[in-house]
């Protein structure tokens, strides 16, 4: 495990050093500069710079022009809010960090403003909170199964999506 994770590390260093050339040099990739595949191909190595939430916040910064442009993609723009939030101790706004609770369900990460949640979901493209813990729970049920059943949970646990 030691070993996997410092071969993960060099792998995430290694990224966020070309991302960073890449945000220097361009800024934030968009979508009219190399289109939709590879502005979000730049976006996950970003979202998975846990271990720099500066540069995280400094990539959010100039994704948001590109967002009011049109020329990014919103539901991007919220997984890596809520990233840099989780990352820098703050309340989610988009509920898109899941923690899973003892019956295998998922569950967001503390909100601001849980009430509006699914407006502001709904604002950057993304489905209703419920829908999409549902869809994460499933998954979780799914890769540990075999545990699920052997805590006597048959099936995943899922929430009334609101219509």
């Amino acid at each position: 495990m030691e070993e996997f994770n410092n071969y993960k590390d060099s792998v995430f260093t290694s990224n966020k050093k070309r991302a960073e050339e890449i945000l220097d040099q361009y800024g934030y990739p968009g979508i009219n500069l190399v289109g939709k595949e590879g502005s979000s191909n730049y976006w996950l190595i970003v979202q998975h710079c846990d271990f720099d939430p500066d540069f995280q916040k400094r990539v959010l910064k100039m994704m948001k022009k590109e967002i009011e442009k049109d020329n990014a993609d919103g539901r991007n723009y919220a997984y890596l809010t809520d990233r840099v939030r989780k990352n820098t101790g703050k309340k989610l706004l988009y509920g898109t960090q899941v923690v899973y609770n003892s019956k295998g369900q998922a569950v967001s990460r503390p909100l601001e403003d849980s009430a509006n949640v699914n407006i502001r979901r709904s604002e950057v493209g993304l489905q209703p909170l419920e829908a999409y813990l549902n869809q994460m729970t499933k998954l979780h049920f799914e890769v540990n199964k075999e545990l699920m059943l052997k805590k006597g949970i048959t099936e995943p646990i899922l929430y009334e999506v609101p219509k």
